[in-house]
């Protein structure tokens, strides 16, 4: 049974979806309700989704595949956790049906996004298509030590195969050397490269997202906060903690301490090591936009898991 926040919490995305359509009220037209109908005199059923709810209902059937009979999608309906999470696979033994798994999950669930490896982009583009979960993928992974045009051509071949977030990995060694200017071009070449694939799949180059994942077990905290401005600088819209196989993952100060340096618009994820609902709740409640997991279901539903990512 749901608590009265959570209800409450229900209650408001759907009100706030039909109040979009309050023009049409004032003029004397008909909203149309949760099963396409309309209700007499061009109300808004707010009263019957409060009825549902204090009946017990914990769930709204909604057709995925006539959204023409709603003025929402079915993830609006989602839990917030779950829009903000990237559903992760990304270990080099992960199977193909592995990755059918993680997005049949991922629809389930209306995760943000599921991350796969770039040989796996293609198949989760297939499988997520019409849905409103993305296609994640990561390049120069795990230790982001190839070369800047490398990075680039693996970014512009994602995208063309149905990315549309992108997780670089930062040159860590450029980095610890002091080598600023390179570390910065190295993304931007990264980000031109997505953003100008996107355009030739016919798409605002601006949609696709591009997250810089700092690796940040290997860095001072100076470091952290350079490499934080560097990616902001570079035209990303993301920094991210960790890349799951390095020897640490995300902590609640480095959350912070990256929010710190790239202010309040830029987007943060939290990965590595985040396996409980709790985890995900105390980097959120740090500064994080965003959790990178591949234990997301159990995070969900408040269980414990044994997952290194």
């Amino acid at each position: 049974m749901m608590n009265e926040k959570e209800q409450q919490q229900i209650v408001d995305r759907i009100r706030q979806r039909f109040e979009q359509q309050a023009g049409l009220a004032a003029t004397g037209a008909r909203t149309p309700n949760l099963h396409g109908s309309t209700p007499a005199g061009g109300g808004r059923p707010h009263g019957a989704l409060h009825s549902f709810v204090d009946a017990g209902a914990s769930r709204f059937g909604v057709r995925a595949d006539r959204p023409d009979w709603y003025s929402f999608s079915a993830c609006d309906l989602a839990p917030p956790l779950a829009r903000m999470i990237d559903h992760t696979a990304l270990k080099p033994d992960t199977t193909q049906d592995q990755v059918r798994d993680l997005c049949k999950e991922a629809r389930t669930y209306c995760f943000a996004s599921v991350c796969v490896n770039p040989c796996n982009v293609h198949l989760a583009a297939d499988l997520l298509a019409g849905s409103p979960v993305a296609v994640c993928t990561v390049i120069g992974f795990p230790f982001g030590a190839s070369t800047t045009e490398i990075k680039a051509a693996e970014a512009d071949c994602a995208v063309r195969d149905g990315a549309t977030e992108v997780d670089m990995v930062m040159n860590v060694g450029f980095m610890k050397s002091g080598l600023y200017d390179q570390v910065e071009s190295d993304i931007r070449a990264v980000v031109e490269a997505s953003r100008q694939a996107g355009r030739h799949r016919g798409r605002n180059g601006e949609s696709v997202v591009i997250k810089v994942i700092l690796e940040t077990a290997l860095l001072t905290d100076e470091e952290k906060v350079i490499a934080s401005v560097l990616a902001r600088n570079a035209g990303a819209d993301f920094v991210k903690t960790s890349t799951g196989f390095a020897k640490g993952g995300a902590t609640a100060s480095d959350i912070a301490l990256m929010r710190r340096a790239v202010g309040p618009d830029m987007g943060v994820k939290a990965s590595g090591g985040v396996r409980t609902k709790e985890d995900a709740e105390t980097m959120i409640a740090h500064g994080a936009t965003r959790i990178g997991a591949s234990a997301s279901v159990a995070i969900l539903k408040g269980a414990k898991t044994q997952s290194d990512y």
